[in-house]
Protein backbone atom coordinates (compact mmCIF):
# COMPACT_ATOMS: atom_id res chain seq x y z
CA UNK A 1 0.00 0.00 0.00
CA UNK A 2 2.88 2.14 0.54
CA UNK A 3 3.39 2.29 -3.25
CA UNK A 4 0.12 3.41 -3.56
CA UNK A 5 0.26 6.02 -1.43
CA UNK A 6 3.14 7.64 -3.27
CA UNK A 7 1.84 7.44 -6.56
CA UNK A 8 -1.52 9.49 -5.24
CA UNK A 9 0.47 12.02 -3.47
CA UNK A 10 2.50 12.51 -6.50
CA UNK A 11 -0.73 12.61 -8.40
CA UNK A 12 -2.04 14.70 -6.02
CA UNK A 13 0.94 17.00 -6.22
CA UNK A 14 1.21 17.49 -9.97
CA UNK A 15 -2.79 18.28 -9.59
CA UNK A 16 -2.31 20.77 -6.67
CA UNK A 17 0.99 22.49 -9.35
CA UNK A 18 -1.55 22.59 -12.44
CA UNK A 19 -4.18 24.33 -10.33
CA UNK A 20 -0.86 27.05 -9.61
CA UNK A 21 -0.49 27.65 -13.05
CA UNK A 22 -4.17 28.06 -14.00
CA UNK A 23 -4.56 32.14 -15.06
CA UNK A 24 -7.31 33.50 -13.44
CA UNK A 25 -9.21 36.15 -15.17
CA UNK A 26 -7.64 39.23 -15.32
CA UNK A 27 -4.34 38.34 -13.84
CA UNK A 28 -0.81 38.56 -15.64
CA UNK A 29 0.45 35.82 -18.10
CA UNK A 30 2.25 33.30 -15.99
CA UNK A 31 5.46 31.36 -17.29
CA UNK A 32 7.91 29.12 -15.32
CA UNK A 33 11.05 31.49 -15.20
CA UNK A 34 13.59 31.53 -18.65
CA UNK A 35 10.41 30.17 -20.67
CA UNK A 36 10.01 33.23 -22.36
CA UNK A 37 13.95 34.02 -22.49
CA UNK A 38 14.52 30.46 -24.29
CA UNK A 39 11.41 31.42 -26.75
CA UNK A 40 12.83 34.13 -27.74
CA UNK A 41 16.48 32.66 -28.06
CA UNK A 42 15.26 30.43 -30.70
CA UNK A 43 13.28 32.98 -32.74
CA UNK A 44 17.05 35.15 -32.54
CA UNK A 45 18.23 31.72 -33.63
CA UNK A 46 15.92 31.59 -36.48
CA UNK A 47 16.73 34.95 -37.87
CA UNK A 48 20.57 34.20 -37.54
CA UNK A 49 20.19 31.60 -40.03
CA UNK A 50 17.88 33.56 -42.34
CA UNK A 51 20.29 36.32 -42.39
CA UNK A 52 23.50 34.68 -43.50
CA UNK A 53 21.45 32.78 -46.26
CA UNK A 54 18.92 35.10 -47.71
CA UNK A 55 20.71 37.89 -49.16
CA UNK A 56 22.62 35.19 -51.50
CA UNK A 57 18.73 33.76 -52.22
CA UNK A 58 17.28 34.29 -56.16
CA UNK A 59 14.40 33.54 -57.80
CA UNK A 60 14.96 31.97 -61.48
CA UNK A 61 13.04 32.64 -64.19
CA UNK A 62 13.89 30.51 -66.89
CA UNK A 63 12.53 30.17 -70.77
CA UNK A 64 12.69 27.20 -72.10
CA UNK A 65 12.37 25.28 -75.27
CA UNK A 66 9.54 22.15 -74.73
CA UNK A 67 9.54 19.44 -77.97
CA UNK A 68 6.89 17.59 -75.81
CA UNK A 69 3.80 18.37 -77.69
CA UNK A 70 5.71 17.50 -80.85
CA UNK A 71 6.10 21.25 -82.30
CA UNK A 72 9.01 23.86 -81.11
CA UNK A 73 7.36 25.72 -78.59
CA UNK A 74 8.88 28.09 -75.78
CA UNK A 75 7.66 27.92 -72.38
CA UNK A 76 8.43 29.88 -69.02
CA UNK A 77 9.32 28.06 -65.68
CA UNK A 78 10.35 29.43 -62.40
CA UNK A 79 12.93 27.76 -59.50
CA UNK A 80 14.85 29.38 -56.71
CA UNK A 81 18.99 29.21 -56.49
CA UNK A 82 21.57 30.39 -53.75
CA UNK A 83 24.82 32.30 -54.34
CA UNK A 84 27.97 30.30 -53.30
CA UNK A 85 30.66 32.46 -54.22
CA UNK A 86 31.39 36.24 -54.24
CA UNK A 87 31.82 35.94 -57.98
CA UNK A 88 28.25 34.63 -58.65
CA UNK A 89 28.04 31.24 -58.77
CA UNK A 90 24.83 29.95 -57.82
CA UNK A 91 23.17 26.48 -57.39
CA UNK A 92 20.16 25.06 -58.24
CA UNK A 93 18.50 21.84 -59.88
CA UNK A 94 19.08 21.10 -63.08
CA UNK A 95 15.39 20.37 -64.05
CA UNK A 96 14.78 24.13 -63.27
CA UNK A 97 17.41 25.07 -66.40
CA UNK A 98 16.78 22.16 -68.36
CA UNK A 99 16.43 23.18 -72.22
CA UNK A 100 16.58 26.81 -71.30
CA UNK A 101 17.06 29.64 -73.82
CA UNK A 102 17.36 31.90 -71.21
CA UNK A 103 18.36 32.15 -67.53
CA UNK A 104 17.50 35.59 -65.55
CA UNK A 105 18.09 35.85 -61.43
CA UNK A 106 17.16 38.35 -58.97
CA UNK A 107 18.82 38.56 -56.09
CA UNK A 108 17.47 39.13 -52.82
CA UNK A 109 18.38 42.67 -52.59
CA UNK A 110 16.94 43.51 -55.82
CA UNK A 111 19.69 43.43 -57.95
CA UNK A 112 19.09 41.23 -61.02
CA UNK A 113 21.44 39.44 -63.85
CA UNK A 114 21.54 37.31 -66.43
CA UNK A 115 23.02 33.59 -65.95
CA UNK A 116 24.95 30.79 -67.84
CA UNK A 117 25.47 27.27 -67.13
CA UNK A 118 28.10 26.31 -66.10
CA UNK A 119 27.33 22.93 -65.65
CA UNK A 120 25.01 20.16 -64.79
CA UNK A 121 24.16 16.54 -63.65
CA UNK A 122 20.96 15.29 -64.51
CA UNK A 123 21.65 12.38 -62.34
CA UNK A 124 21.50 14.48 -59.23
CA UNK A 125 19.60 17.00 -60.59
CA UNK A 126 21.95 19.57 -59.77
CA UNK A 127 23.13 22.80 -62.13
CA UNK A 128 25.83 25.01 -61.35
CA UNK A 129 25.13 28.92 -63.13
CA UNK A 130 27.63 31.94 -63.04
CA UNK A 131 25.36 35.34 -62.80
CA UNK A 132 26.68 37.69 -65.79
CA UNK A 133 28.15 41.23 -64.05
CA UNK A 134 30.60 43.66 -65.54
CA UNK A 135 34.17 43.20 -65.22
CA UNK A 136 35.26 44.80 -61.85
CA UNK A 137 31.80 44.04 -59.88
CA UNK A 138 31.65 44.25 -56.42
CA UNK A 139 32.11 40.62 -54.71
CA UNK A 140 28.18 39.44 -54.39
CA UNK A 141 26.94 37.85 -50.89
CA UNK A 142 27.15 34.20 -50.37
CA UNK A 143 26.36 31.29 -48.69
CA UNK A 144 28.55 28.38 -47.14
CA UNK A 145 27.79 24.56 -48.12
CA UNK A 146 28.07 22.40 -44.88
CA UNK A 147 30.08 19.31 -45.31
CA UNK A 148 28.75 17.91 -42.37
CA UNK A 149 25.89 15.20 -42.34
CA UNK A 150 22.61 16.25 -40.85
CA UNK A 151 21.24 14.10 -38.33
CA UNK A 152 17.40 12.67 -37.82
CA UNK A 153 15.87 15.62 -35.81
CA UNK A 154 17.78 18.23 -36.64
CA UNK A 155 15.89 21.76 -37.46
CA UNK A 156 16.09 22.91 -40.74
CA UNK A 157 15.03 25.83 -42.68
CA UNK A 158 14.29 25.86 -46.76
CA UNK A 159 14.49 29.26 -48.31
CA UNK A 160 13.05 30.04 -52.09
CA UNK A 161 10.44 31.42 -53.88
CA UNK A 162 7.59 29.14 -53.85
CA UNK A 163 5.20 29.34 -56.42
CA UNK A 164 7.16 32.12 -58.56
CA UNK A 165 6.42 34.67 -55.56
CA UNK A 166 8.55 36.17 -53.05
CA UNK A 167 10.91 34.42 -51.10
CA UNK A 168 10.03 32.62 -48.00
CA UNK A 169 10.86 30.35 -45.17
CA UNK A 170 9.82 27.85 -44.38
CA UNK A 171 10.81 25.49 -40.64
CA UNK A 172 10.68 21.51 -40.16
CA UNK A 173 12.91 18.70 -38.82
CA UNK A 174 14.76 16.45 -40.20
CA UNK A 175 12.35 12.95 -40.64
CA UNK A 176 15.22 11.15 -42.79
CA UNK A 177 19.17 11.57 -43.00
CA UNK A 178 19.31 7.94 -45.44
CA UNK A 179 15.68 8.35 -47.92
CA UNK A 180 16.19 5.95 -50.63
CA UNK A 181 13.94 7.54 -53.80
CA UNK A 182 14.17 4.39 -56.38
CA UNK A 183 14.20 5.59 -59.62
CA UNK A 184 15.74 8.92 -58.55
CA UNK A 185 18.54 7.94 -56.47
CA UNK A 186 21.03 5.82 -58.16
CA UNK A 187 24.05 7.71 -57.32
CA UNK A 188 22.66 9.45 -53.47
CA UNK A 189 20.19 9.27 -50.64
CA UNK A 190 18.22 11.95 -49.89
CA UNK A 191 17.44 14.30 -46.72
CA UNK A 192 13.60 13.93 -45.97
CA UNK A 193 12.22 16.91 -44.13
CA UNK A 194 8.58 18.57 -43.26
CA UNK A 195 9.69 21.92 -43.92
CA UNK A 196 7.38 22.90 -46.78
CA UNK A 197 8.57 22.81 -50.23
CA UNK A 198 6.22 23.73 -53.07
CA UNK A 199 6.44 24.39 -56.61
CA UNK A 200 9.41 26.97 -57.14
CA UNK A 201 11.35 25.96 -54.23
CA UNK A 202 13.15 23.20 -56.63
CA UNK A 203 16.84 24.35 -56.02
CA UNK A 204 16.52 26.78 -53.07
CA UNK A 205 18.79 25.70 -50.19
CA UNK A 206 17.78 23.57 -46.89
CA UNK A 207 19.61 25.71 -43.90
CA UNK A 208 21.08 24.56 -40.54
CA UNK A 209 20.28 27.13 -37.27
CA UNK A 210 23.99 28.17 -38.08
CA UNK A 211 23.00 29.31 -41.27
CA UNK A 212 25.25 26.76 -43.37
CA UNK A 213 23.63 25.24 -46.48
CA UNK A 214 23.17 21.39 -45.79
CA UNK A 215 21.26 20.65 -49.03
CA UNK A 216 19.64 21.54 -52.27
CA UNK A 217 15.57 21.39 -52.04
CA UNK A 218 14.65 19.04 -55.54
CA UNK A 219 11.31 17.65 -54.91
CA UNK A 220 8.42 19.02 -52.78
CA UNK A 221 4.63 17.42 -52.51
CA UNK A 222 1.99 19.61 -53.42
CA UNK A 223 -0.36 18.50 -50.99
CA UNK A 224 1.29 16.40 -48.33
CA UNK A 225 3.85 17.18 -45.16
CA UNK A 226 7.39 15.97 -46.89
CA UNK A 227 10.21 17.33 -48.88
CA UNK A 228 13.38 15.70 -50.52
CA UNK A 229 16.92 16.81 -50.44
CA UNK A 230 19.95 16.67 -51.92
CA UNK A 231 22.84 16.64 -48.84
CA UNK A 232 25.33 19.23 -49.33
CA UNK A 233 28.05 16.38 -48.94
CA UNK A 234 27.19 15.06 -52.08
CA UNK A 235 27.25 18.03 -54.06
CA UNK A 236 30.54 19.19 -52.84
CA UNK A 237 31.94 15.67 -54.23
CA UNK A 238 30.72 16.72 -57.53
CA UNK A 239 31.27 20.50 -58.02
CA UNK A 240 35.01 20.79 -58.83
CA UNK A 241 34.03 18.73 -62.12
CA UNK A 242 30.87 20.86 -62.50
CA UNK A 243 33.40 23.68 -62.52
CA UNK A 244 36.05 21.85 -64.56
CA UNK A 245 34.27 19.92 -67.25
CA UNK A 246 30.50 21.03 -66.89
CA UNK A 247 29.66 17.38 -66.02
CA UNK A 248 29.88 15.37 -62.88
CA UNK A 249 32.12 12.48 -65.16
CA UNK A 250 30.54 9.61 -63.98
CA UNK A 251 32.00 6.24 -65.27
CA UNK A 252 29.75 3.70 -67.45
CA UNK A 253 30.32 -0.33 -66.15
CA UNK A 254 27.16 -1.45 -67.38
CA UNK A 255 26.11 -3.67 -64.05
CA UNK A 256 22.76 -3.94 -62.90
CA UNK A 257 23.46 -3.86 -58.89
CA UNK A 258 21.02 -5.37 -56.08
CA UNK A 259 21.56 -5.44 -52.18
CA UNK A 260 21.56 -9.09 -50.73
CA UNK A 261 18.17 -8.11 -49.21
CA UNK A 262 15.13 -6.57 -51.17
CA UNK A 263 11.92 -6.84 -48.71
CA UNK A 264 9.25 -4.97 -50.96
CA UNK A 265 9.88 -7.76 -54.18
CA UNK A 266 10.55 -10.16 -51.22
CA UNK A 267 14.30 -11.38 -52.66
CA UNK A 268 16.83 -12.35 -50.11
CA UNK A 269 20.50 -14.14 -50.80
CA UNK A 270 21.84 -16.09 -48.62
CA UNK A 271 25.50 -14.63 -47.97
CA UNK A 272 26.18 -12.07 -45.56
CA UNK A 273 28.35 -9.82 -47.75
CA UNK A 274 28.91 -8.35 -51.00
CA UNK A 275 26.38 -7.00 -53.31
CA UNK A 276 24.84 -9.19 -56.21
CA UNK A 277 24.91 -8.38 -60.42
CA UNK A 278 21.01 -8.50 -61.67
CA UNK A 279 21.84 -7.79 -64.92
CA UNK A 280 24.44 -6.10 -67.88
CA UNK A 281 23.49 -3.69 -70.71
CA UNK A 282 24.32 -4.76 -74.30
CA UNK A 283 27.27 -3.95 -75.57
CA UNK A 284 28.46 -2.64 -71.77
CA UNK A 285 32.33 -3.21 -70.45
CA UNK A 286 30.87 -5.60 -67.88
CA UNK A 287 29.31 -7.62 -70.31
CA UNK A 288 31.99 -7.29 -72.39
CA UNK A 289 34.03 -8.82 -69.48
CA UNK A 290 32.20 -11.79 -68.76
CA UNK A 291 29.73 -9.87 -66.05
CA UNK A 292 26.81 -12.95 -65.50
CA UNK A 293 23.46 -12.40 -64.04
CA UNK A 294 23.80 -13.69 -60.45
CA UNK A 295 27.46 -12.90 -59.96
CA UNK A 296 28.26 -11.79 -56.26
CA UNK A 297 30.43 -9.01 -55.87
CA UNK A 298 32.42 -8.91 -52.75
CA UNK A 299 35.58 -6.94 -53.14
CA UNK A 300 36.88 -3.79 -56.20
CA UNK A 301 39.97 -3.26 -56.09
CA UNK A 302 40.89 -5.30 -52.90
CA UNK A 303 38.83 -3.51 -50.71
CA UNK A 304 35.11 -5.55 -49.38
CA UNK A 305 31.91 -4.00 -50.80
CA UNK A 306 28.58 -4.72 -48.92
CA UNK A 307 25.14 -3.49 -50.04
CA UNK A 308 22.28 -5.51 -47.30
CA UNK A 309 19.38 -2.79 -48.47
CA UNK A 310 18.60 -0.54 -51.35
CA UNK A 311 19.96 2.06 -48.86
CA UNK A 312 23.69 1.13 -48.92
CA UNK A 313 23.32 1.01 -52.88
CA UNK A 314 24.35 4.51 -53.89
CA UNK A 315 27.15 4.40 -52.01
CA UNK A 316 28.94 1.90 -54.19
CA UNK A 317 26.75 3.63 -57.13
CA UNK A 318 28.59 6.71 -56.42
CA UNK A 319 32.16 5.13 -56.11
CA UNK A 320 32.18 2.76 -59.03
CA UNK A 321 31.09 6.11 -61.02
CA UNK A 322 34.05 8.04 -59.57
CA UNK A 323 36.29 5.55 -61.43
CA UNK A 324 38.88 7.68 -63.94
CA UNK A 325 37.78 6.20 -67.28
CA UNK A 326 39.75 3.77 -69.37
CA UNK A 327 40.92 2.69 -66.00
CA UNK A 328 41.41 -1.15 -65.31
CA UNK A 329 39.37 -2.11 -61.80
CA UNK A 330 39.85 -5.65 -60.18
CA UNK A 331 36.28 -7.03 -59.25
CA UNK A 332 36.12 -10.11 -56.36
CA UNK A 333 33.23 -12.45 -57.55
CA UNK A 334 31.58 -15.36 -56.29
CA UNK A 335 29.88 -17.75 -58.95
CA UNK A 336 28.64 -20.36 -57.77
CA UNK A 337 30.92 -22.19 -55.63
CA UNK A 338 34.01 -20.88 -57.29
CA UNK A 339 35.76 -17.45 -56.37
CA UNK A 340 37.15 -15.30 -59.44
CA UNK A 341 38.55 -12.00 -60.22
CA UNK A 342 37.73 -9.93 -63.17
CA UNK A 343 39.39 -7.37 -64.76
CA UNK A 344 37.43 -4.13 -66.23
CA UNK A 345 37.90 -0.68 -67.25
CA UNK A 346 35.03 1.61 -67.23
CA UNK A 347 33.69 4.09 -70.31
CA UNK A 348 32.25 7.81 -69.74
CA UNK A 349 29.21 7.71 -69.11
CA UNK A 350 28.18 10.69 -71.02
CA UNK A 351 24.89 12.14 -71.66
CA UNK A 352 22.22 10.71 -69.82
CA UNK A 353 19.58 11.75 -72.00
CA UNK A 354 19.74 12.53 -76.26
CA UNK A 355 19.53 15.26 -78.00
CA UNK A 356 16.41 16.18 -79.94
CA UNK A 357 14.71 17.73 -83.09
CA UNK A 358 11.62 19.15 -84.21
CA UNK A 359 10.18 18.81 -87.94
CA UNK A 360 7.18 20.77 -88.27
CA UNK A 361 5.71 20.25 -91.36
CA UNK A 362 6.07 16.23 -90.86
CA UNK A 363 4.47 16.76 -87.78
CA UNK A 364 6.74 15.32 -84.59
CA UNK A 365 9.65 15.52 -82.59
CA UNK A 366 12.74 13.03 -83.24
CA UNK A 367 15.07 12.08 -80.56
CA UNK A 368 17.99 9.89 -79.94
CA UNK A 369 18.13 6.74 -78.30
CA UNK A 370 19.82 6.64 -75.06
CA UNK A 371 20.67 3.66 -73.22
CA UNK A 372 19.93 5.32 -70.18
CA UNK A 373 17.03 7.38 -70.84
CA UNK A 374 15.27 4.84 -73.28
CA UNK A 375 16.19 1.51 -71.84
CA UNK A 376 13.61 -0.24 -73.56
CA UNK A 377 14.32 1.48 -76.72
CA UNK A 378 17.91 0.33 -76.68
CA UNK A 379 17.03 -3.50 -76.29
CA UNK A 380 16.32 -2.95 -79.87
CA UNK A 381 18.52 -0.67 -80.83
CA UNK A 382 21.47 -1.19 -78.88
CA UNK A 383 23.90 1.17 -81.05
CA UNK A 384 21.60 4.06 -81.07
CA UNK A 385 19.24 5.21 -83.28
CA UNK A 386 16.32 7.84 -83.37
CA UNK A 387 12.59 7.22 -82.16
CA UNK A 388 9.37 9.58 -82.14
CA UNK A 389 9.08 11.08 -79.24
CA UNK A 390 5.96 13.39 -79.38
CA UNK A 391 3.60 13.63 -82.46
CA UNK A 392 1.59 16.86 -82.82
CA UNK A 393 -1.62 16.39 -82.21
CA UNK A 394 -2.84 18.37 -85.26
CA UNK A 395 0.32 17.17 -87.72
CA UNK A 396 0.93 14.95 -90.59
CA UNK A 397 2.44 12.42 -88.82
CA UNK A 398 -0.44 11.59 -86.56
CA UNK A 399 -2.86 11.55 -89.84
CA UNK A 400 -0.37 9.34 -91.50
CA UNK A 401 -0.46 6.50 -88.27
CA UNK A 402 3.03 7.29 -86.52
CA UNK A 403 3.24 6.50 -83.24
CA UNK A 404 5.16 8.03 -79.83
CA UNK A 405 8.34 5.33 -79.60
CA UNK A 406 8.54 4.16 -83.31
CA UNK A 407 12.28 3.70 -84.18
CA UNK A 408 13.19 5.55 -87.25
CA UNK A 409 14.73 2.76 -89.66
CA UNK A 410 14.38 4.63 -93.32
CA UNK A 411 13.45 7.90 -94.85
CA UNK A 412 12.79 8.49 -98.12
CA UNK A 413 14.85 5.34 -98.59
CA UNK A 414 17.59 5.65 -96.68
CA UNK A 415 18.79 4.84 -93.58
CA UNK A 416 18.68 6.43 -90.58
CA UNK A 417 20.86 5.78 -87.12
CA UNK A 418 21.83 9.28 -86.51
CA UNK A 419 19.50 12.33 -85.94
CA UNK A 420 21.92 14.45 -88.18
CA UNK A 421 20.56 11.37 -91.00
CA UNK A 422 16.75 12.16 -90.47
CA UNK A 423 17.10 16.07 -90.71
CA UNK A 424 19.52 16.01 -93.66
CA UNK A 425 16.50 13.99 -95.64
CA UNK A 426 14.00 16.20 -93.86
CA UNK A 427 15.96 19.14 -95.25
CA UNK A 428 16.14 17.76 -98.54
CA UNK A 429 12.49 17.11 -98.40
CA UNK A 430 11.53 20.49 -97.47
CA UNK A 431 13.37 21.40 -100.77
CA UNK A 432 11.58 19.98 -102.60
CA UNK A 433 7.97 20.43 -101.41
CA UNK A 434 6.65 21.75 -104.85
CA UNK A 435 7.28 18.91 -106.24
CA UNK A 436 5.90 16.25 -103.74
CA UNK A 437 4.56 15.93 -100.01
CA UNK A 438 4.96 12.25 -99.80
CA UNK A 439 7.47 10.28 -98.34
CA UNK A 440 8.14 6.14 -97.57
CA UNK A 441 9.73 5.65 -94.00
CA UNK A 442 10.16 2.32 -91.80
CA UNK A 443 10.10 2.56 -88.03
CA UNK A 444 10.16 -0.93 -85.81
CA UNK A 445 7.52 -0.91 -83.54
CA UNK A 446 7.87 -3.31 -80.50
CA UNK A 447 10.44 -5.23 -82.77
CA UNK A 448 8.29 -5.20 -86.10
CA UNK A 449 9.01 -3.51 -88.96
CA UNK A 450 6.12 -1.17 -89.72
CA UNK A 451 5.86 0.88 -93.93
CA UNK A 452 4.83 4.50 -93.44
CA UNK A 453 3.45 6.62 -96.34
CA UNK A 454 3.86 10.35 -94.61
CA UNK A 455 1.89 12.53 -96.48
CA UNK A 456 3.05 16.18 -95.34
CA UNK A 457 0.75 18.30 -98.06
CA UNK A 458 -1.30 19.78 -94.99
CA UNK A 459 0.43 22.92 -93.27
CA UNK A 460 -0.71 23.00 -89.68
CA UNK A 461 1.51 25.96 -88.73
CA UNK A 462 0.03 27.99 -91.45
CA UNK A 463 -2.99 30.95 -91.12
CA UNK A 464 -6.01 29.90 -93.23
CA UNK A 465 -7.56 33.31 -93.72
CA UNK A 466 -11.60 33.41 -94.79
Amino acid sequence: MKCKKTFLAALAAAAAAGCANMQAPGTANMQAPGAGAAQADFRDTIMVARDAVFPALAYIRVVCRDFGSGKDEKGVVSGSGVVISPDGELLTNHHVIDKAEEIRCLLSGGDSYAAEVVGFDQDLDVALLRLVRPEGAPPLPFAKLSPDTLRIGDVVLAMGAPWGLARSVTMGIVSCTDRYLEGAGRYTLWYQTDAAISPGNSGGPLVDTSGRVVGINARGMTFGDQAFTIPSPTVLEILPSLRETGTAGWSWFGFRLQPLRDFDRNIEFDAAEGVIVAGTDPASPARKAGFKAGDRVTAVDGEAVTAGTWEEMPAIERALGRVPPGRDTRFTVVRGGETLEIAVAPRAKGAVEGGEKVLPRWGFTAKEINRFDNPQLAFYAPDGGVFVSATAWDGNAEASGLKENDIVREAGGKPIATLDDLAAVYDEAMERIAETTKISMVVERRGRKVPIKLNYFDDPEKEIIE
